[in-house]
């Protein structure tokens, strides 16, 4: 671990994997600490501003300690039409039926362990090994929004029409980023989602 200062009101914390970050994010966000304003995980970092604030309780806490659990998240249901474009691929790499695939996908309660690529785009992690697959050996130029979407341990809405390549399972009508909401991004790092079959 190795904390960098970042500016006057902002530290930047680098980490050897997610789930250390997840963890320091988790403690971070339950945390009493006066004066921190915005906690910004990612893939390898966490970047923490705040104002006054008593920077030896929060160095305690980028120091990271027990494995993410993050059951407190609130949990955001997301209906899925699962007709992706790559179900067939995916079960021929697997082993599995298509039935197989939606049930593995489905029967997660997945953690949004960080946000990224694209306004709205979040790398939920939970992915059960078996669904685990490489990207793409060829990235579409545009996968459609609403995508729902798989590569190596994470999975994910693509909210925009964007270049990609994880694998397609299916797609989604809910907007995961809207400017006009009190909340733009339908999820953050912290809460938890659930696929749901329609």
């Amino acid at each position: 671990m190795r904390v960098l200062p970042f500016g006057p009101g902002a530290l930047l914390a680098e980490y050897d994997s997610l789930a250390e970050v997840m963890s320091v994010d988790e403690a971070l966000r339950a945390s009493e600490v006066a004066g921190i304003d915005e906690i910004i995980p990612a893939a390898r970092t966490v970047l923490v501003t705040f104002r006054q604030v008593d920077r030896a309780a929060l160095e305690a806490l980028l120091v990271p300690g027990a494995a993410a659990t993050r059951i407190d998240g609130p949990i955001v249901d997301i209906p899925v039409v699962y007709d992706g474009e790559d179900l067939g691929e995916v079960a021929d790499a697997t082993g599995f039926s298509t039935e197989q695939i939606v049930a593995t996908h489905s029967s997660t309660v997945y953690s949004a362990a960080f946000l990224g690529f694209t306004p709205g785009w979040v790398y939920l992690v939970g992915l059960p090994p078996s669904l685990q697959l490489p990207r793409r050996s060829t990235p579409r130029t545009a996968v459609p929004a609403g995508s729902v979407a798989i590569a190596n341990e994470f999975t994910g809405v693509y909210p925009t029409v964007s270049p990609g390549g994880w694998h397609l399972l299916g797609h989604t009508s809910v907007q995961m980023f809207d400017v006009t909401r009190d909340k733009p991004a339908l999820v953050v790092a912290g809460d938890r989602v659930r696929f749901v079959p329609t």
